[in-house]
């Protein structure tokens, strides 16, 4: 598809370029006529990158790498520089035929260990930077919170025999956040606000249709629920009491009842938010590849239909596919939660 856009834009076709280094060795452009395919996921949250490489081994040339090596990989266009898209561990091999293929499968190295270890606590009485910070320095990683949910006080909530990272997961939903790791960072961000731990905006990025390939829209109707309404336990009085999010038209119900009003209205006031950014999807299928591109960047669209370029998109998943003749980029997007106005 690149040849034919680059045609269609009066121009030379972009040539695909990649660094491929597994266990120290330089696989690439050495090796690139072994190359079948390579795709790259990158995905936001507490769910590891995931790499498949499909090489040919028609000769029976290749060693097998073993599992638990590591790979690193940066994409690009030849001529253009290449962006680092980080390390990865091999996680499965496989070998078939004919004719013979080797198939490697990796994770992000950041994400390999699953921060592992079942663990039973009790938290009380901390901010969530006090529960991150914890977590952090049990796993060797630099703590990083934005500044909007680091102060927040958490009354009490259990870890029963569960991971950090599965307890991360739900302390990220509690309060509609992402935790991720990244680059040795223990990250605790909102979700879809597009900024950074440290509270810097993320600068958007404009995509014409003329760069898209394919697309799909879809919307449900944001007005099935005006809000959300959770349940808490007054136990000074012994009776249970009710918070709302949004309006009371029509509320949809938390089935947990909650500790404390502030616990219940956090977790009202995440669900709220989820649901409004869930009224819209976008996917859109780049004709070019962006390897610079990362989930959480905000995205203006312009020359769609109004009701699309009027909504502020952030990128949720990325995936890019590489073989020897073009790169390209598939993206998924939800609205951001932002009351901006489109910069055009």
């Amino acid at each position: 598809m690149s040849a034919w856009y680059a045609q269609q834009q009066g121009r030379p076709a972009r040539v695909p370029g990649y660094r491929l280094t597994l266990a120290g060795q330089r696989i690439s452009p050495e090796l690139g006529a072994r190359l079948q395919s390579l795709r790259l996921t990158d995905r936001r949250g507490l769910e590891a990158d995931q790499l498949d490489i499909v090489l040919e081994d028609h000769d029976g040339r290749l060693d097998l790498p073993p599992r638990g090596a590591e790979l690193q990989l940066a994409l690009g266009w030849q001529g253009e520089g290449l962006i680092d898209r980080g390390t990865y561990i091999v996680d499965e091999v496989e070998h078939s035929g004919s004719p013979d293929t080797l198939t490697i499968r990796a994770r992000s190295a950041d994400m390999r260990e699953d921060l592992p270890g079942k663990r039973s606590q009790s938290w009380d009485s901390l901010t969530v930077r006090d529960i991150i910070s914890t977590i952090a320095e049990r796993h060797d990683l630099e703590p990083k919170v934005a500044d909007q949910l680091g102060g927040i006080r958490v009354n009490h909530i259990d870890q029963t025999d569960e991971s950090d990272m599965h307890f991360l997961t739900r302390l990220a939903e509690r309060y509609d956040a992402v935790a991720t790791i990244k680059a040795g960072n223990l990250l605790f961000v909102a979700a879809g606000q597009a900024t950074t731990a440290s509270g810097l905006e993320i600068s958007p990025i404009q995509l014409r249709r003329q760069a898209g390939d394919m697309h799909r829209y879809t919307v449900t109707d944001r007005d099935a629920f005006t809000g959300v309404k959770a349940y808490w336990n007054d136990t000074a009085h012994a009776k249970r009491e009710e918070v709302i999010a949004g309006t009371e038209e029509n509320l949809k119900a938390l089935r947990p009842t909650y500790a404390s009003e502030e616990d219940a209205l956090a977790a009202a006031q995440a669900e709220w938010q989820r649901i409004r950014r869930g009224g819209a999807q976008f996917t859109l299928d780049l004709a070019e590849g962006r390897p610079d591109l990362y989930p959480e960047t905000p995205v203006w669209l312009i020359g769609w239909k109004p009701q699309i370029e009027a909504t502020p998109w952030l990128i949720v998943e990325i995936s890019h596919e590489l073989n020897d003749t073009a790169l390209t980029t598939a993206l998924q997007m939800e609205v951001r939660n932002t009351d901006a106005a489109a910069p055009y």
